[in-house]
């Protein structure tokens, strides 16, 4: 089984970016960044699943639960970041 991991470090990289331009947005709660990334990557992964012939999912809710854990690891790379430079 291909699993088309290439998508899903592509949605992982792209909810990076969201989350760094919500941390720069005077106002919001850093709280709320967890669940806009998980958000985020939901929709990236329905979208995934309907425009890429190689995403790993070939039904809505496996390519948002692909989306959400894609989305999720990247507020784990960040916290990954900040350990190992503290």
């Amino acid at each position: 089984m291909d699993f088309g991991i290439g998508t899903v470090v592509a949605i992982t990289v792209i909810v990076y970016l969201i989350g760094a331009g919500c941390k720069a947005v005077e106002g919001l709660n850093n709280k709320f960044i967890p669940v806009i990334c998980g958000f985020s990557g939901a929709v990236l992964g329905v979208v995934g699943m309907l425009t890429m012939p190689d995403f790993p999912a070939k039904d809505i809710l496996n390519a948002v639960a692909i989306g959400i854990v894609s989305g999720l690891a990247s507020t784990g790379v960040n916290q990954v970041g900040k350990q190992l430079t503290q």
